[in-house]
């Protein structure tokens, strides 16, 4: 099979610099959700069109024209004349032997399963159209059939008042026997309102061909829908995102809101998993049996452990927490924190860069950096790990069992042995000794005869 994707249009009321087809609709680009989808039909030429953006659209479709899926060629409309002239560029990468489907690049939301419906429709000698029913379908072209035959379409411009009463339109998205294809297109006139060549016409041809002019159905009117302005952008995003919750409801997750759900990536959830309301996941996020999510909770490339417990407004980016774990409520945690068994990382506290064991604890307004943290360590509040020095950033160990005092500074690179502690206001510059208690703050000593200062009136 071949694909041609439109994608050269400017988006005028998009009210943007960025390509239409380059706006994310969660998280991804508008086109790259349909080269996703186009994908996983395993076409043997893929061909996107572009026009307007410059480069953009090209360097887009370069990121993902790698390794195995390296099969993406691109081609320039200028300028651009319609549908048709759009699909003429196309013309020289078809593979002959092969049927071509066209789809949009602002048409995000078709599933693959409506697609093959359509394939299968068209076989080898068919021409196929993708058709819904709309109760609005004003500034759509219209199918036009005699009896059950497909014989035309036209478009609203060009449509008589009859013709416009027609509910069922035209998705756009069809598969042609490329042979017939070829021919229709260079048969393609601009004799219309706009002056453009419709890829539409070839109904006509195909017809006066004897070619049969087929139809398939979407499972939903959304799958047909393309993006616009940002009204409809946003439609779409919150269409989608319903689409995933309920999938997600389907499998048995616990979504206390569907409504308030957003999912730009992956999201993979075990068994009894409840996210609250106003989460974010970004990228590749993994949710192991039993594990809660608070409500307001961002969660990017995340791996949660069974049975761990995020609390409301934590963000968690590019780190793995361990099961049975509390994370919150208002912590961060930073790229390349992970996390062992049953730790608990409280309010207001950071975590970068490091490992922490089994067991251990920092509950309250901490800064944890470059650091390793053995099992069953107590950090206490406004500790931090001084790890850089303004040019280069160094390590703290802390080993097992070690308890560190609250409001300490612990200036790295520096090691806090196995069950040391730290006294309460400490700021460590050596290594602290396994068993001992270490302690830097100097003597307490009031001061007499001291008088407080008194404002001075003016």
């Amino acid at each position: 099979m071949n694909v041609v994707i439109l994608a050269a249009g400017m988006g005028k009321r998009m009210q943007s610099a960025l390509p239409k087809v380059l706006h994310p609709l969660a998280g991804k680009s508008l086109l790259g959700h349909v080269i996703d989808t186009a994908r996983t039909l395993s076409p043997r030429k893929l061909c996107v069109i572009y026009g307007h953006g410059g480069a953009a659209v090209p360097e887009m479709v370069a990121q993902l024209n790698t390794g195995a899926h390296a099969n993406i060629d691109t081609a320039l409309q200028e300028p651009q004349l319609g549908t048709g002239h759009a699909v003429m560029q196309a013309v020289p990468q078809l593979d002959d032997d092969a049927p071509t489907l066209v789809l949009y690049g602002d048409v995000p939301l078709t599933t693959a399963n409506s697609l093959q419906r359509l394939v299968e429709a068209a076989g080898t000698d068919k021409l196929a159209i993708l058709t819904v029913e709309q109760a609005n379908p004003f500034g759509l072209g219209r199918i036009i059939r005699e009896g059950k035959q497909i014989v035309r379409i036209v478009e609203e411009k060009d449509a008589s008042e009859a013709e416009r009463t027609i509910r069922e339109i035209n998705s756009g998205i069809m598969v042609a026997p490329t042979r017939h294809l070829k021919k229709w297109l260079a048969a393609l006139s601009n004799n219309n309102a706009q002056g453009e060549y419709y890829l539409t016409d070839i109904v006509a041809q195909a017809v006066a061909d004897g070619v049969p002019v087929v139809s398939a159905q979407p499972s939903a009117e959304w799958e047909v829908a393309g993006v616009n302005s940002k009204v409809q952008l946003a439609e779409l995003e919150r269409r989608h995102q319903l689409n995933i919750a309920n999938a997600l409801l389907e499998k048995g997750v616990t979504v206390m809101d569907p409504a308030r759900l957003d999912v730009r990536g992956e999201l993979v959830c075990g068994r009894d998993v409840v996210i609250d309301v106003g989460c974010v996941f970004e990228g590749k996020v993994e949710l192991a049996d039993g594990v809660r999510v608070g409500a307001h909770c961002v969660l990017v490339d995340a791996r949660i452990g069974a049975g761990a417990s995020i609390k409301p407004f934590c963000h968690i980016e590019q780190a793995v927490v361990g099961a049975q774990s509390q994370i919150g409520p208002y912590a961060r945690l930073r790229p390349g924190t992970e996390l062992g068994q049953d730790v608990h990382i409280g309010n207001f506290v950071e975590i970068k860069n490091s490992q922490v064991a089994a067991h251990s604890k920092a509950n309250h307004l901490a800064y944890v950096g470059d650091a390793t943290v053995g099992s069953r360590v107590n950090i206490g509040a406004g500790t931090i790990t001084c790890n850089y020095d303004g040019v280069n950033k160094f390590r703290t160990v802390i080993e097992d069992d070690a308890f560190i005092g609250s409001d300490s500074q612990l200036v790295a690179p520096v090691t806090v042995g196995k069950g040391a502690t730290l006294g309460a206001g400490t700021t460590l510059s050596k290594d602290a000794p396994a068993g001992k208690l270490t302690i830097s703050r100097p003597r307490q000593v009031t001061i007499e005869n001291w008088t407080r200062p008194v404002k001075i009136k003016k």
